[in-house]
């Protein structure tokens, strides 16, 4: 009987493998790779930190999927809350001063969690239409302020924003803008030293730049936290020089850190947050761009005219309604304390593979989110010809688990960001498989 049952699963993966191939284009992945290979694993349900795939095959989610599924996998309430809202309102628009009870309610949610007067949301479907709304928000607000020059945008080496055509203009890792031409104008990078921020302004002129953006904590760039006391430098630097500051925190937003927002672990209030995966966990595609109280009021002071941007999905129905019980389950649940807690815990798991494996070296991270390199030689921080890192992932996922390699940039990162419902147990569970997949690793090094 086990076996029959194996055999379909088989015979059902290779014809959903076949379709994958012939009519699905997937996101950053190598179409030649897939026409030759298939898909790699076709999932079908999920359970806390757990995903299970067509054949059957229970695998830890030790990324959240996307750095996204942040109150795990497999809860209904967010499926019911969909479905009561779509029976009754599905969907109106919120364009021409419209609105629905979800939306309101989402908005003033959100406000509450954001600090300082970051009080209005204008919301999207996802992290790069949020960044590419604040690109043209920051644009419009000095336009109509008289200083239409003031138009270029700031972004780090190694940050990530998107892949709308602005939001890939400001990412800050290379591969995402050698893929196309068409990238927008008017987007600088800078390393994460403040001196050269300062020598960026100093060079292009305050008169001619609209916005600084930054993540709190760099994700897909290789989980880098910034300098110590960079970002109070920064939101000096921005008030100075007429600069509008831009937190992107889509993934460090919702409590990802331990705090409510990235940036509340460095103290600054940045003039716009955006913000999406957090929101919703992944259960419903909504983001936002959330704007100051002083922004809102020039914006309504200097100009009469309609703000002429708008999604059709901006404040979806269900969206909102999903978000905002994700939201709910994550105060209620206290979840924000157990990203504090097994934080901690994941930090001492990295330590122990730091201290066990001698090539391993410059673990980080803060709350629930954590990396970890590798070096040929950690003093000289000499790299292996080919990183290790994509090895032991392919170790782990042996071994039932779904790591994350990233090597942009010449490094050699694992990093981790697990669901909020995460336990001690399961962080350790965690942990010792990458252990044991870093000791087979090493035999053939």
């Amino acid at each position: 009987m086990a076996m029959q049952m194996m055999n379909e699963a088989e015979t059902k993966f290779k014809e959903l493998a076949e379709l994958d191939k012939k009519h699905f284009l997937h996101p950053s992945t190598s179409i030649k790779q897939h026409m030759e290979n298939g898909p790699g694993l076709i999932f079908t349900e999920g359970k806390g930190i757990y995903l299970k795939d067509v054949r059957g095959r229970k695998l830890i989610d030790s990324l959240s999927s996307l750095w996204n599924v942040n109150i795990g996998h497999g809860r209904s309430e967010l499926g019911q809350a969909a479905a009561e809202q779509m029976s009754k309102l599905a969907f109106s628009s919120t364009f021409a001063g419209n609105s629905h009870e979800p939306v309101i309610e989402l908005a003033k949610k959100v406000a509450e969690w954001t600090p300082g007067d970051l009080n209005t949301t204008f919301f999207t479907s996802g992290g790069s239409e949020s960044n590419d709304s604040a690109f043209k928000t920051v644009r419009h607000y000095w336009k109509v302020k008289g200083q239409p020059n003031k138009t270029k945008i700031i972004s780090r080496s190694l940050s990530y924003h998107g892949v709308a055509m602005g939001a890939t203009s400001a990412t800050g890792i290379e591969p995402f803008r050698e893929f196309t031409t068409s990238l927008a104008q008017g987007f600088l990078y800078v390393d994460s030293s403040i001196e050269s921020l300062k020598a960026l302004i100093e060079k292009e002129g305050a008169e001619n730049i609209a916005a600084f953006i930054s993540e709190p904590i760099q994700g897909s760039g290789g989980v880098n936290p910034p300098p110590q006391g960079y970002f109070k430098e920064v939101r000096q630097i921005c008030d100075e020089n007429d600069i509008l500051f831009i937190a992107d925190e889509v993934i460090c937003g919702f409590g990802r850190t331990g705090e409510k927002f990235g940036m509340d672990l460095f103290g600054v209030v940045p003039d716009i947050i955006c913000m999406a995966k957090g929101i919703s966990s992944g259960y419903a595609p909504i983001g936002g761009m959330v704007i100051s109280d002083k922004i809102k009021n020039e914006l309504m002071e200097n100009y009469e005219g309609n703000f002429w941007h708008g999604y059709t999905y901006s404040g979806h129905p269900m969206c909102c309604a999903v978000a905002l019980k994700n939201l709910e389950i994550i105060e209620n649940e206290n979840m924000v304390e157990n990203v504090r807690n097994m934080g901690e815990e994941l930090q001492k798991g990295l330590k122990y593979l730091e201290e066990t494996h001698v090539f391993m070296g410059n673990r980080r991270g803060v709350g629930l989110l954590g990396a970890i390199e590798f070096f040929k030689n950690v003093e000289t921080k000499e790299r292996y010809a080919e990183p290790v890192s994509a090895k032991v992932v392919a170790k782990a996922l042996d071994r039932g688990l779904l790591g994350r390699s990233i090597v942009y940039g010449g490094q050699d990162t694992l990093a981790f960001a697990p669901p909020f419902c995460i336990t001690k147990e399961e962080v350790g569970t965690m942990i010792t498989i990458i252990d044991d997949s870093i000791a087979d690793v090493k035999k053939e090094l």
